[in-house]
């Protein structure tokens, strides 16, 4: 079972977005937290394969959280989705070890299935996921 964690103070948009995952993915697993602490928290205790993260976070960004959660868990690959769709915050998710970068207002699930199935099928098989990359330079992994 694929194991995937959104972090995502919104909590309304972090529901539609579990809900939209779960409709497309049924057999996967969503974990959610709503800041760095929490996501740290939920990371102890469950073994997740794909991150989807907002920049926006309290307390702590999601730039800030990526790096730190790269630094114990390096093979997690990161997804930031983010309202801030600009191209000094790509760099910067890029710089801080994520593996895509989704604006929240391009977001769709043709994307993310895309992310999830390459991600799914190099689990399957035993290989870290590959690089995707789509027209709009958006998403990676």
């Amino acid at each position: 079972m694929l194991r995937l964690m959104t972090v995502e103070d919104n909590i309304h948009f972090r529901q539609v977005f579990k809900h939209a995952l779960l409709c497309e993915f049924p057999s996967i697993q969503v974990i959610e937290a709503g800041n760095g602490q929490e996501a740290f928290k939920k990371l102890a205790s469950y073994p997740i394969d794909l991150i989807f993260m907002d920049i926006s976070l309290p307390e702590e960004n999601g730039l800030e959280l990526s790096r730190k959660i790269k630094a114990k868990h390096r093979d997690i690959p990161i997804i930031i989705v983010t309202s801030y769709d600009l191209p000094e915050y790509r760099q910067a998710a890029i710089k801080c070890g994520a593996s895509g970068f989704i604006g929240k207002f391009s977001l769709n699930m043709e994307n993310i299935s895309g992310v999830i199935k390459c991600h799914r099928e190099a689990k399957q098989n035993g290989r870290k996921p590959i690089c995707l990359g789509f027209a709009s330079g958006e998403v990676g992994i």
